[in-house]
């Protein structure tokens, strides 16, 4: 196994649990601390500082780490909680929040495209916190029986009616107070009208259903014509 060598790796100030590595060129990474130490999920680079491990968290491959680097307010995600994920993928992102629940938490990923479902199955079984479910965001009921109430809902859907999607997910499993991070991608949901546009329509509805907003960044230069939305649901 091979190791990118660190100068220094400390917590971040602002997000518990997600570190900062400082390289010798004097470049400085997002990471994780590895749940699974000597297995990357998707080609990162592995750091050991001090007898621990720890992955580097690529803001090109994963929304979240871009909305952090562009200074969301607040990482709602924590040690132990129960996580709906919609629209899963391969597992990118999903190992990182893995990393920050550790393993008392529990991630519902919830995926739609057998290829992707099948990479998404090999991430999960070593990482016992993960469990995959092969559904459509948009059937809610068809999925219900396999989750409990959840703390937290993230949400990366190409859909065009993103925040109704959410939303619906939201009146099922979602506690009352419990936080959302939705990665919006304008150009899903409609290619003739501009990005801030589709954003505020999005936003227009999650304020509808129930959700007060805390924040929205803007992703660019790691994803173009993308925002996260970070909110709190009150049922």
């Amino acid at each position: 196994m091979s190791y990118l060598l660190p100068v220094n790796i400390y917590e971040h100030h602002k997000y518990r649990n997600v570190y900062i590595v400082e390289l010798e060129d004097g470049s400085t990474r997002l990471a994780t601390k590895n749940l699974v130490p000597g297995k990357r999920v998707y080609g990162e680079h592995l750091f050991k500082w001090k007898d621990e491990e720890f992955r580097e968290w690529n803001a090109y491959r994963s929304k979240l780490a871009a909305a952090l680097i562009k200074g969301l307010k607040e990482l709602p995600v924590s040690e132990g909680q129960k996580i709906l994920y919609l629209g899963a993928g391969s597992g990118t992102t999903v190992s990182h929040v893995s990393d920050l629940i550790g393993r008392r938490g529990t991630i519902y990923a919830v995926e739609f495209a057998p290829r992707v479902m099948r990479e998404l199955i090999v991430v999960a079984d070593d990482r016992p916190n993960i469990i995959p479910i092969l559904e459509d965001a948009r059937f809610p009921t068809r999925y219900r029986i396999m989750l409990e109430e959840v703390e937290g809902l993230y949400a990366d859907i190409a859909q065009p009616e993103q925040a109704s999607i959410v939303a619906d997910n939201a009146d099922m499993f979602l506690k009352n107070g419990g936080w959302l991070l939705l990665a919006i991608k304008a150009r899903s949901i409609d290619v003739t009208a501009e990005p801030s546009e589709v954003y505020k329509r999005e936003i227009d509805t999650l304020i509808r259903r129930g959700f007060e907003i805390v924040d929205v960044v803007h992703l660019e230069p790691f994803d173009k014509d993308h925002a996260m939305v970070y909110a709190r649901f009150r049922k």
